[in-house]
């Protein structure tokens, strides 16, 4: 046992022999009459808690900054510009995160703190490497995303386990994959599996950064199973329709397909897909949410809390302007975090756009957009 493991133990046992020392203590001071028979009741049902968790995370990051108890932790390791501002993060998490439960397609919450406040944003697992190390595609548009890009080599973030449920089916069916944007970082993950698994893939990926694109030419080239079609659209004012799907993808109905990108390009996606049927052949990951700007502002009840305040945009960030705090993870639907019951009202699904009418009802409220006076179990 190391030096830094051997004074963390010691600090344990000390904690522990304290709070036997305690009880015993409080044993003797009892009445005389029922001193044995309370000691021996306390021996036989106490069960002491050697230590708080947060107190073996405080000790344990003065002697290393990414040693936890439970809570998975990274430092990172390589930061590599793809483009002007898309970034490859290597992380190398503590041995709290549990590789073997991920599955291509999934990702990870990130956590860090940005002046004194804890910031949350999801990222996908591009890759994992054999040392352990996990690889994000991270693009720089909001606090958290810059917040890692521009990290010194060896910050620590907080990091969750694998996510989501944007993964492949079992089957060997061929497979038709698009991405757009950071869109890539889910479908590249995606696309790896899908090659080992032995996928016929056909593969079209709008870009005008040119992110993944030298990687992607080089696994068609080594792969005839993938035929890769790019499209930069800083130069071809192309963008996702029937016409394009038919030419590059003359049976892309008999696919089962899966899209992560824009909304533009995931909306003219659902058209068509609901246009011939084939929804249950649609899987999808959203990266951006998006609201409508046009619908009224609607009253919104917390029934439990007793607030009110007034809802435009989805309402997790509603109520986060009104100065209160639900609690939330990843923003765009894909933790659950923020799963609650509405009691009553009409909210529509920013990413689907699913009205949902009915009473005590489960929904997200990151992804939720009032359309009607709205009453949540919170």
């Amino acid at each position: 046992m190391n030096v830094s493991a051997h004074l963390l133990t010691q600090i344990i046992k000390i904690n522990y022999s304290a709070r036997v020392f305690t009880k015993r203590t409080f044993v003797h001071s009892i009445n005389s009459k029922h001193k044995e028979e309370r000691f021996m009741s306390s021996q036989m049902q106490y069960q002491p808690q050697w230590v708080r968790e947060d107190f073996v995370d405080f000790v344990a990051e003065k002697i290393n900054p990414v040693w936890a108890w439970k809570k998975v932790k990274a430092s990172i390791i390589k930061i590599r510009s793809l483009s002007t501002d898309f970034y490859q993060i290597q992380l190398r998490p503590n041995r709290n995160f549990k590789h073997q439960q991920f599955k291509a397609g999934q990702s990870v919450l990130v956590t860090v703190e940005i002046a004194g406040v804890r910031q949350q944003r999801n990222y996908s697992v591009v890759k994992f490497l054999s040392n352990g190390d996990i690889i994000l595609g991270v693009k720089q548009q909001g606090l958290v995303s810059k917040a890692i890009t521009q990290a010194d080599l060896g910050s620590i973030v907080e990091l969750s386990q694998p996510q989501g449920d944007f993964t492949l089916q079992a089957d060997l069916s061929p497979l038709l994959l698009l991405a757009s944007g950071s869109g890539i970082t889910a479908i590249y993950s995606l696309l790896q599996q899908a090659i080992q698994k032995g996928h016929q893939i056909d593969l079209i990926y709008f870009s005008r950064d040119g992110a993944f694109h030298v990687e992607l030419e080089q696994l068609a080239q080594q792969h005839t199973a993938l035929k890769y079609h790019h499209i930069n659209t800083a130069t071809q004012k192309q963008h996702l329709d029937l016409a394009l799907l038919e030419q590059l993808i003359p049976d892309f109905t008999q696919r089962q397909t899966y899209a992560c990108g824009a909304s533009t390009m995931m909306q003219s996606l659902n058209q068509i897909y609901k246009q011939h049927g084939l929804q249950h052949q649609l899987h999808q990951e959203y990266f951006k949410i998006t609201v409508d700007e046009n619908l009224a502002v609607q009253p919104v009840t917390f029934l439990r809390s007793q607030q009110e305040f007034e809802a435009q945009s989805n309402l997790l960030e509603s109520a986060e302007k009104a100065g209160l705090r639900p609690t939330h993870g990843c923003r765009m639907g894909i933790c659950n975090t923020c799963t609650c019951t509405k009691v009553s009202g009409s909210t529509r699904n920013v990413l689907t756009g699913e009205i949902d009418h009915g009473s005590n009802t489960q929904i997200k409220l990151c992804i939720s957009q009032a359309i009607s006076p709205v009453t949540i179990n919170l």
